[in-house]
C-alpha cells in the first residue's frame, strides 16, 4: 500500500515529507483536492522497475521469434509499413 500526501502538505513539508514516505514504502501518492494524481519513488525502485519492464520485452521478443511472429524486408519496407 502506497503512503499518501496531500499537495498542500507536501509545499508546507517539502522533500522531507518525500523522504519519510519514501523511507517505510517504495513509493509516495500526492493527492489533488482528494484525488491520486501523481507516484513519486526512489531512483532504485524506478530502475528496478525498468529492469522487470526490460525482462518482460525480452521474453516477449523471444516469444515472437519462437513463433514466427515478425516481418523480414528493407528498412523503406518498414517505414512504409508503420507509416500507414
Amino acid at each position: 500500500m502506497a503512503n499518501e500526501i496531500t499537495a498542500n502538505d507536501l509545499k508546507l513539508k517539502g522533500i522531507t515529507a518525500i523522504d519519510e514516505l519514501t523511507a517505510s514504502g517504495y513509493e509516495a501518492v500526492i493527492t489533488v483536492r482528494g484525488k491520486k494524481k501523481y507516484i513519486v519513488m526512489t531512483v532504485e525502485e524506478y530502475n528496478r522497475l525498468r529492469e522487470y519492464e526490460l525482462a518482460g520485452a525480452i521474453i516477449e521478443a523471444k516469444d515472437d521469434i519462437k513463433n514466427v511472429k515478425y516481418k523480414k524486408g528493407s528498412v523503406e519496407e518498414h517505414i512504409k509499413r508503420i507509416g500507414k
